[in-house]
């Protein structure tokens, strides 16, 4: 099994590409939880994941043949991202398998950091299966994301950085996709901190974790739903279930929307991008999906921060919805002079923002003299919004919530 002797090992090979990772306090989640919260952001990694960490180790222990025969993998994006640009700076051919609706900035991303890309199947599995046909016909050697000890190791120096900066840390909270990440960092924090929690949290559209925990062994999942797509596996890898069994101490879910709150709060609070597998260790807290006492100092790893641009307005939209800071509402109004007036200044009196307004006479849903509209609106939270429904209902107008 893995062990802490092999991530330190893994450090000494990896200090020339990889960072060490800023491990900063922060204000703003400690005193919304109550606990002592510093963030491992990871976000600021070459390549802005974790990856590279466990990409640089597999690479610097290839013999000369399988470096000369060059390396293959499949990826999400981040791994992707990590191993082209290891394998580049060691002066290794590499072939990237992505599932094909990757986000185009990883493949863009991967193919600059030196990577030849190859678009292939629905998810993570369906393109790993494809660079393991690739690995047969052209004997290149196969780096796995998460089911490689060598690549745990790389991972794991995240851990080690942690407990480094963050001697009396209590809990640290990783997010899980095939384990690899997870297992590394408590293989690290385990054996410098024996006393140290390490919660594993995973996406609920993509949790076969918890389920294989309670049966003694991996069960894989028929599909996997999730915008936190970095984590978005069907089961965990072999090796690092091994390893999770052992040193972690509880895994949890999150779902969509509390990802999503996660990262709108993060970006807008702390002024730091994440991606949705990045959040999920901060959603966990927030969201109290595991228990903690008052002053506990936790760190959640926000591993990534590579999220594609129109994901992140979708993201965004579902954030400001959950927290009570966005509003679509419908209503149907008399086709006649001064009604859309009417009806912006109730909103106005409300001290609510409007963000835009679609007004359609000619949708078959209304009467002749009646026309639909749309409005998309800037709150202040559920309470303001609950203020500004019972003022438009009180006024006499029908109105319907759709976001």
């Amino acid at each position: 099994m893995l062990s802490l002797a092999d991530v330190e090992a893994a450090r000494d090979r990896i200090e020339d590409i990889a960072r060490w990772t800023p491990l900063e306090y922060s204000h703003t989640f400690s005193d919304m939880t109550g606990a002592d919260v510093h963030l491992k952001l990871e976000t600021f990694q070459r390549t802005g994941a974790f990856k590279i960490r466990g990409a640089t180790n597999r690479i610097a222990t290839l013999s000369a043949a399988e470096r000369e025969a060059g390396v293959v993998t499949a990826s999400a994006g981040n791994h992707a991202q990590g191993v082209a640009l290891a394998a580049s700076r060691s002066g290794v051919d590499s072939k990237i398998v992505m599932p094909e609706h990757a986000p185009i900035s990883k493949v863009e991303a991967t193919e600059r950091y030196g990577g030849q890309t190859v678009l292939y199947g629905a998810d993570y599995d369906e393109a790993q299966a494809k660079a393991h046909e690739i690995e047969r016909e052209e004997g290149r050697t196969y780096v796995h994301a998460f089911n490689d000890e060598v690549v745990m190791a790389g991972q794991g120096t995240i851990g080690l950085e942690i407990v480094d900066d963050c001697p009396e840390v209590d809990t640290v909270v990783v997010p899980i996709g095939g384990g690899g990440l997870i297992s590394g960092i408590a293989t690290a924090v385990k054996g410098r901190n024996p006393d140290a929690r390490v919660i594993g949290v995973q996406a609920e559209g993509a949790a076969s974790l918890p389920q294989s925990l309670q049966a003694g062994e991996i069960r894989e999942l028929d599909a996997v739903n999730t915008i936190a797509d970095g984590i978005a596996t069907r089961k965990v890898g072999e090796r690092p279930f091994e390893v999770i069994q052992q040193r972690v101490d509880e895994v949890v879910t999150v779902s969509d929307e509390e990802i999503a709150v996660a990262l709108t709060y993060l970006l807008e609070r702390e002024k730091t991008l994440v991606e949705g597998a990045g959040a999920v260790p901060l959603a966990a807290l927030l969201f109290e999906a595991f228990d903690y006492k008052d002053g506990e100092t936790i760190v959640p790893a926000l591993c990534g921060g590579n999220i594609d641009t129109n994901q992140l307005t979708t993201v965004l939209v579902r954030g400001l919805v959950e927290t009570g800071r966005y509003l679509k509402i419908r209503t149907v109004l008399r086709d006649r002079p001064g009604a859309l007036q009417d009806l912006v200044e109730i909103i106005a009196d409300q001290r609510a923002n409007i963000y835009a307004i679609q007004h359609d006479r000619t949708s078959r849903d209304v009467a002749m003299n009646e026309a639909d509209v749309e409005i998309d609106i800037e709150t202040r939270g559920h309470d303001h919004i609950e203020e500004l429904l019972v003022a438009l209902r009180a006024a006499g107008y029908d109105v319907d919530v759709l976001a």
